[in-house]
C-alpha cells in the first residue's frame, strides 16, 4: 500500500465531473491499484476514489510545479490528481490480511444457511462457504433452482457498508466465465431502509432472516438424530 500526503487538487472526469481545489489531503494507492483521496474529517469514507481495474500514470506537471496522478478506469472515467507539493510518500506491504472475524451470531447464520440452502428458495445448492476472491471471501456461493450463480452475503445488521461490500464481490466474481452472470443477494437479520434501496437499485435481492427460526430447523435436525 502507498500513502502519500500532499497539497492537491482532484478533478472527476466521466459520467458525472467534480471538483476538489487545492488542500492538503491523503491519496491511498491500493496493490489492487485503486487510488482513494480522502480528507481529515470523513472517518473512512473518501472524498474520491477510482476502483479497480484501473490504471495509474504519473507525471510531471505542464509547468513544471509538481505532480500529476491520472487515474483511469475500463470505462474511460479519469481521476486526475494534481499535487502541488508532496509533504509524505511512503510505501508498504501489509501481505494477505486475514480477513473479517464475524461475531457469533453472523458465523452461526452462514453455517445455518448453508445447511439449509431451500431458506432462500425452493432447489438452491450450495457451492461453497466462504468462496475466495481476491478481496476476501464470499460467505455463500451457490446455485438458485435455474442453475444460476448467486453470491450471499450475510449480516446481523444490514447497512450500506454491506451492501458496498458485496457489490465489489460481484464485480469480480461476474469476471470468471465459469461463474458469470453472477446475482447477488444480501442476507441479514434487519435490513436498514437506505441500504435495502441501494441493493435493489444495484439489481441486489434483499431477504430477512429470523435467526431464531433458523436455529429451530437446527435443532429439529439434531433431534432427529
Amino acid at each position: 500500500m502507498r500513502l502519500v500526503i500532499a497539497r492537491c487538487s482532484v478533478d472527476y472526469v466521466g459520467r458525472l465531473t467534480a471538483h476538489l481545489p487545492m488542500a492538503p489531503r491523503l491519496v491511498l494507492v491500493k496493490a489492487d491499484n485503486s487510488v482513494s483521496v480522502h480528507a481529515d474529517d470523513r472517518a473512512y469514507k473518501p472524498l474520491n476514489w477510482m476502483s479497480p481495474p484501473c490504471t495509474l500514470k504519473e507525471a510531471e506537471a505542464e509547468d513544471g510545479g509538481g505532480r500529476v496522478w491520472t487515474v483511469v478506469n475500463k470505462a474511460g472515467e479519469k481521476l486526475i490528481i494534481t499535487m502541488e507539493e508532496v509533504l509524505h510518500d511512503s510505501s508498504h506491504e501489509l501481505g494477505v490480511d486475514p480477513g473479517l472475524i464475524k461475531d457469533g451470531v453472523e458465523a452461526h447464520l452462514q453455517e445455518l444457511l448453508a445447511d439449509r440452502m431451500e431458506t432462500l428458495g425452493e432447489g438452491w445448492s450450495l457451492i461453497r462457504r466462504e468462496y475466495p476472491t481476491a478481496i476476501g471471501p464470499v460467505d455463500i456461493l451457490g446455485r438458485d433452482a435455474e442453475g444460476g450463480t448467486v453470491a450471499v452475503e450475510i449480516k446481523r445488521r444490514g447497512e450500506i457498508d454491506g451492501v458496498e461490500q458485496l457489490t465489489r464481490y460481484l464485480e469480480l466474481l461476474n469476471r470468471d466465465p465459469h461463474l458469470a452472470p453472477v446475482q447477488g443477494l444480501f442476507a441479514a437479520q434487519e435490513i436498514k431502509p437506505q441500504a435495502r434501496t441501494l441493493a435493489t437499485d444495484r439489481g441486489i435481492r434483499c431477504v430477512t432472516l429470523d435467526y431464531n427460526a433458523l436455529r429451530g430447523i437446527e435443532d429439529d435436525k439434531l433431534r432427529l438424530f
